[in-house]
């Protein structure tokens, strides 16, 4: 499928329905899309490789192209042979939280078409570490062996982790368990999900640091980020930021879903009745500034993926150049096609060419 046959067939078909209903046959679809013997070709004819510019190790580890999947489309991580066939370089599953949760009351999403953004008040809805566990170790292990896997963990959404000290068993239950996977690439630790019970507690920096003072103490063996919210004033990020560097923190995302709606130019209407956070465009260019000073004051101590926004190539390389090494996205692969994900990585090379770096690396904060 070409992006002119996904924008005047498929894309208008899924958009007259529910959007909750949609990803919920999406997810269903995907997990028997890679065992159709005579479907299996169709996602892999959209993606693009190109080795000598787009490939890059980072934090030790090998990823064949800069472009992934981020946390919150494959919640309970069904969809990695789907997710590789269409040309992503690595996802980032979950987020996964180490009791069960239904998430918030339905419904989970809301377009908002001419704004290109979702409105998502999901909740961190996920079957638990320990199914979820399961169903990593159940993949052949080559499938991640060129495609790294970053399981997002969370604190659960219930009333019981509003209280500090049992968030933070929380969070360390999920970590531990993890750690005993052999597929796990990297750990990403979610602390500004904006749409689950008790808020973002661990935005504060006294907070913080003891929740990732435990975390240290478990000497996990793979890299950790941090995902960051991008709605804060720079006084309030870089103070997490100067704790998260006194850590055994590999690197931060940035970043999430904007909380804030003054924040935010839209063009659709959005009443006060449709719950939740805003996620693609309006995230676009406050993420890339976000990254762009983080990268300048911290770029030396964390390595950046940057998220929020990215519909095409030059979105993805505003972000390399503004400091990160690697990028993920959701929304735009919604609204534009899974086949963009190839496109992408494909302009992406050229674009790199066009400016005479041989690699993606090269790229990486070139406008600081």
């Amino acid at each position: 499928m070409t992006r002119a046959g996904y924008a005047r067939v498929a894309k208008p078909l899924m958009f007259r329905r529910h959007p909750d209903a949609v990803h919920t046959d999406i997810v269903r679809l995907g997990k028997l899309l890679p065992r159709m013997r005579g479907m299996r070709a169709i996602p892999r004819a959209w993606a693009y490789h190109d080795s000598k510019h787009l490939r890059q190790t980072v934090m030790g580890l090998s990823f064949r192209n800069p472009v992934g999947l981020a946390a919150g489309f494959d919640k309970n991580i069904e969809l990695s042979p789907l997710m590789k066939s269409v040309g992503f370089g690595f996802m980032t599953g979950g987020s996964v939280t180490a009791v069960a949760s239904d998430g918030n009351p339905r419904p989970w999403f809301h377009r908002l078409p001419r704004s290109r953004s979702l409105v998502v008040h999901a909740g961190l809805p996920n079957l638990g570490v320990v199914k979820i566990s399961e169903t990593i170790e159940a993949y052949q292990r080559r499938l991640f062996a060129d495609f790294p896997l970053i399981v997002s963990v969370a604190k659960t959404n219930a009333e019981f982790t509003s209280h500090d000290d049992m968030a933070i068993d929380d969070y360390c239950a999920s970590l531990t368990k993890l750690e005993q996977s052999r597929a796990v690439a990297m750990y990403e630790l979610n602390i500004s999900c904006p749409n689950a019970f008790g808020g973002q507690p661990f935005t504060d920096a006294d907070r913080l640091e003891r929740l990732l003072d435990r975390i240290d103490g478990l000497k996990l063996s793979r890299p950790m980020i941090v995902k960051m919210p991008i709605g804060l004033s720079w006084t309030h990020t870089s103070a997490l930021l100067d704790v998260i560097v006194r850590h055994d923190i590999a690197g931060v995302t940035i970043g999430n879903l904007l909380k804030d709606r003054q924040q935010a130019t839209l063009i659709d209407e959005l009443t006060d009745d449709i719950l939740g956070s805003l996620s693609g465009l309006p995230t676009r260019d406050i993420s890339t500034e976000l990254i762009a000073r983080t990268y300048r004051e911290y770029g030396e101590r964390l390595v950046i993926i940057g998220v929020g926004g990215i519909f095409s190539a030059e979105d993805a390389y505003a972000k390399i150049r503004a400091g990160a090494s690697l990028v993920e996205l959701i929304t735009g692969m919604i609204f534009e096609g899974p086949q963009l994900i190839g496109e992408i990585n494909h302009d992406l090379a050229m674009l790199l060419q066009r400016d005479g770096f041989t690699n993606v690396s090269q790229a990486v904060g070139a406008d600081r």
